[in-house]
């Protein structure tokens, strides 16, 4: 991975909590978090006392390193979203400036965290799709913005093989959105679902409370 390549872009506990339909139950489990890059979720989380592990490549940089690259790329991004605001439903945020001031706070959160949350074992640098984890080591492991959100970039082989490894090391996998970056459909979505389901696994198409993109509420819950 090379950091000048990377737009990083944090998502808070409330969020995720939205995102992924978590309850007080899951909340409490042990959680692997996959491409959480600079979210608060980690932080928010150890906070209030819950386990969870968070991976991404991008861990591989410094803190310093992040800082430097979410500032260089932070106006970019909220011009975009400015120049493109009918794509998205303003439920959540009341405009792209209140936006982009909740993902600098997540960030912040974020960067406060990271460096003794590497020395705890809670930001990893590892990517898909081969994790050195145990089998069955996390009860439930949520994907936030990469499995189906790149499906122009990352292969279906990539993403069965990912989703494949990410069931291995955790009994339950949520994944959001299942819309592209063009706001379309995942077109590997429902081969995905097929060849899930005839290897044994239960899986369900979810509405969800979020949406920031038009048409991504919902997302991929899939069980042993």
């Amino acid at each position: 991975m090379k950091l000048e390549e990377v737009v990083p872009w944090g998502r808070t506990l409330e969020e995720y909590k939205l995102m992924f339909l978590l309850s007080a139950a899951d909340l409490n489990s042990n959680i692997l978090g996959c491409g959480d890059g600079p979210a608060s979720f980690n932080a928010q989380m150890t906070e209030l006392g819950h386990s969870v592990v968070s991976i991404d490549p991008i861990y591989q940089f410094s803190a310093e390193e992040i800082d430097r690259r979410v500032r260089a790329t932070y106006e970019t991004v909220i011009s975009q979203v400015k120049q493109n605001q009918d794509r998205y439903i303003w439920k959540n945020f009341r405009d792209a400036d209140e936006l982009g001031n909740a993902r600098l706070k997540a960030m912040e959160k974020f960067l406060l965290d990271y460096e003794s949350g590497k020395v705890a074992g809670r930001y990893l640098d590892r990517s898909l799709p081969s994790l050195d984890f145990f089998d069955r080591q996390f009860e439930l492991c949520v994907c936030s913005h990469l499995l189906f959100l790149y499906s122009e970039q990352l292969s279906f082989d990539f993403h069965l093989a990912s989703i494949l490894e990410l069931l291995r090391v955790a009994l339950e996998v949520r994944i959001f959105p299942l819309l592209k970056l063009d706001l379309q459909p995942s077109s590997y979505l429902d081969s995905i679902v097929r060849e899930l389901s005839n290897a044994g696994y239960h899986t369900q198409v979810i509405a969800v409370d979020y949406e920031f993109q038009k048409g991504g509420n919902q997302m991929l819950k899939i069980s042993r």
